[in-house]
């Protein structure tokens, strides 16, 4: 991770939603990133805490840390949990072109934070999951 700018730490409970969807909205404001860019990134960002909530601490208790920073001309989020092992990239991207009536509920958000970001990794260190999201400043 580069050096981050900003870092928030929270409980792993969608009820922080609001807090990081704050955080997203200052370090994209604070890098620069125009509206349509930074409604992207807070999709990314909600559907990747939404899959550690769900995923990670299935005994409820857990604790998220997202770290912003830049890199050139890209803004880097690390979001890291010491949930269970769960890399969202390995999902399969849904078929689109089915008529939404004939699509299985759910399975859209590793594929949001695919096609959200510039880039994504994910990677398993110490414990940890570590998903990283790159967003150029332009598209």
């Amino acid at each position: 991770m580069v050096t981050p700018f900003h870092t928030l730490t929270c409980a792993a409970n969608v009820g922080q939603l609001r807090e990081i969807a704050e955080f997203v909205d200052e370090c994209a404001e604070r890098f620069g990133l125009d509206v349509k860019r930074t409604f992207g990134l807070q999709v990314a960002v909600e559907e990747a805490f939404v899959n550690i909530c769900s995923y990670a601490y299935p005994e409820g208790n857990g604790e998220v840390i997202i770290a912003a920073g830049a890199e050139g001309d890209s803004l880097v989020l690390e979001i890291s949990d010491n949930g269970t092992p769960f890399n969202v990239l390995k999902l399969p991207d849904p078929d689109t072109t089915l008529d939404i009536t004939n699509r299985d509920i759910g399975g859209l958000g590793g594929y949001f934070i695919r096609r959200l970001t510039d880039n994504v990794c994910y990677r398993r260190e110490n414990g940890q999951n570590i998903l990283t999201l790159l967003l150029q400043r332009t598209s």
